[in-house]
């Protein structure tokens, strides 16, 4: 390995088949910026680079790598070189040269040619936009064959998820296999392939589409040499951006204790590989077991303030029980348009963003019904009620996040109505109905009585939201229209005005049919 003066930084002495490069520190000195060392190697049968050759060039961002062929002989054969190339339509990853004479590469000006390339890499690299405040990332998402017509869905819910947690996406790969490697999720090839493409694109990140195991996360990140997190990091990670109330910090930090603790020994180098025997003991192991002592006391003390926050909600439902007020809850798939409806209803000021949870914390307002819903004086009908909004649900909404927003959720099973909004814009709406309805399953809650709102009414196809009303004996609204709302005020009224009947979940047997559209 040799520097841009000339001198000789390290001699690696390997055999036939393979060198063991030593440490020449982490991926990027600076942005743009190469290591400023070239890796001089032989070849002992005359090949070109290999992959692993240029795999090496773009991991550690070397200026340039060489391949000499040493003869039996001990004379010089062919020589083959490649360096980095910045992203280009082409899509070409690096310049190959060879094979030519090692005299014939004497007329070369290697140092500024690499310099040249350099500042090509460093223009472009402060010429991109910085949209993603917490970086720049390659999305991957691996299935297996029977779950691949999946695949587009998966990977449009999980741009969403990155983009809501401020991150910029600047790749897409996805890869279908018959069984997911137990190491690296992908095959080894195509992770080198991602790495690639993740050098090239400036990214720092990889975000995949499914949990991945604490041994898992570690591999991919020695292998790649990049920042690694799974589908539920990025929730969290949302969910602590979202989060305002001191129910919601709690919740959010419990949830992400229980996601680090089994993590702790992943997070050091130097306390990984603490199995015991020879090595395994000493210091570092006494570490690792503070951490971890120290991590479990933490949960310990959230859930003592989460048990003592409940019983201060508990009381407040009491107490507005006595009222005899009738509760309604917005539920649904994130993103389906809940706060905006809240706040059409009730004015009130919620946030609403075309982003996933936008609302994280539960909100309750009253709601006072008019003459337009159809109130007439003595006819034995609620006046007003109590509308909470609560978080969105999603695909494979974490368990541990499940467990610890018991606020929302208990504030949900205390309502006499749900109002399960759906999006009838969305083409996957059968799939986020299903997902809802096996959520309400799970925290017990399909036996509350609930109405079928497909909302955005406005965006989807003509025809479709009223169609998916009729089917499911629904109601279709527009959200943001108050007018538009005003069948299912009078609905809901008349439903919170009669004892409280479960009410089965909906078929979602039938689909509409595009020639009657």
């Amino acid at each position: 390995m040799v520097n841009r003066t000339g001198a000789v930084e390290h001699v690696i002495v390997g055999d036939a088949h393979k060198l063991m490069l030593p440490d020449v520190g982490r991926l990027r000195a600076a942005d743009g910026r190469f290591r400023a060392l070239r890796l001089v190697h032989t070849h002992l049968r005359g090949e070109a680079l290999t992959r692993d050759d240029l795999v090496d060039l773009s991991r550690l961002r070397l200026d340039l790598i060489a391949a000499i062929h040493a003869k039996p002989d001990g004379t010089i054969g062919d020589t083959f070189w490649a360096h980095l190339l910045p992203e280009n339509p082409a899509g070409k990853l690096w310049r190959e040269e060879g094979p030519i004479s090692l005299h014939g590469m004497m007329d070369t000006d290697f140092l500024a040619m690499i310099r040249a390339v350099e500042e090509e890499f460093t223009r472009i690299s402060r010429s991109r936009k910085t949209v993603g405040r917490d970086g720049r990332a390659v999305l991957v998402h691996v299935t297996d064959k029977r779950r691949a017509h999946f695949i587009e869905d998966s990977l449009r819910e999980l741009r969403e998820l990155a983009r809501t947690a401020g991150v910029m996406v600047v790749d897409e790969v996805a890869q279908v296999r018959d069984q997911v490697d137990p190491r690296f999720v992908l095959g080894k090839g195509k992770l080198d392939e991602v790495m690639l493409r993740a050098l090239q694109r400036d990214a720092d990140v990889l975000i995949f589409d499914r949990d991945l195991a604490p041994a898992q996360a570690s591999s991919i990140s020695a292998a790649t040499d990049m920042k690694v997190i799974d589908r539920t990091q990025l929730i969290l990670d949302i969910f602590a951006q979202r989060a305002e109330t001191r129910d919601g910090k709690l919740q959010v930090e419990l949830a992400q204790m229980k996601y680090m603790l089994p993590r702790l020994g992943q997070k050091d180098d130097a306390l990984s590989r603490l199995t015991g025997g020879i090595g395994g003991r000493g210091p570092g192991e006494t570490k690792l077991e503070i951490a971890g002592r120290r991590a479990r006391d933490r949960i310990t003390h959230l859930e003592s303030q989460l048990k003592e926050l409940s019983g201060q909600r508990r009381q407040r439902r009491q107490r507005r029980a006595k009222s005899g007020l009738r509760v309604a809850a917005l539920v649904g798939y994130t993103n389906a348009g809940k706060s905006t409806m809240l706040n059409t209803l009730t004015g009130a000021g919620v946030i609403a963003e075309d982003k996933l949870f936008a609302t994280l914390d539960p909100r309750s307002r009253r709601l006072t019904f008019g003459p337009e819903h159809g109130v007439r004086e003595g006819d034995g009908l609620p006046g007003e009620m109590i509308l909470t909004d609560t978080v969105g649900f999603i695909r494979d909404l974490p368990k541990d996040l499940v467990a610890a927003f018991r606020a929302t959720f208990e504030e949900t099973a205390e309502a006499d109505v749900l109002l399960h909004v759906v999006d009838a814009s969305d083409a996957r709406y059968e799939d986020q109905i299903e997902t809802t309805e096996s959520l309400l399953e799970a925290l017990d809650l399909h036996r509350l009585p609930r109405i079928m709102v497909f909302n955005k009414s406005d965006l989807a196809l003509p025809g479709v939201a009223a169609a998916l009303a009729r089917a499911e004996h629904g109601v279709a609204v527009d959200a943001r229209d108050i007018k538009s709302l005003a069948p299912l005020l009078i609905r809901l009224r008349h439903m919170l005005g009669q004892p409280a009947t479960p009410d089965p979940p909906p078929s979602r047997a039938w689909s509409p049919d595009p020639e009657t559209l």
